[in-house]
């Protein structure tokens, strides 16, 4: 199921990480996945319910730039 958020929500949301990186829909290499995805440190965000869940708790790290 593709995530489905406001264009102008989606440009005001930034990743909670230092970086406060934009958002991209989808995670890399599946664009349909329910995530959202931190274009600085590549860390994947759930959405559940149409609800962007930004806590570095519950990120998805599998994805990220450079893990720590």
């Amino acid at each position: 199921m593709a995530v489905s958020l406001d264009a102008q929500l989606l440009d005001i949301l930034a990743c909670p990480c230092p970086a406060h990186g934009s958002l991209t829909l989808g995670r890399p290499g599946e664009p349909e996945a329910d995530y959202l995805t931190c274009g600085a440190c590549g860390r994947s965000f759930p959405v559940r319910d149409g609800i962007p869940v930004l806590l570095l708790d519950e990120a998805d790290t599998s994805t990220e730039v450079n893990p720590a």
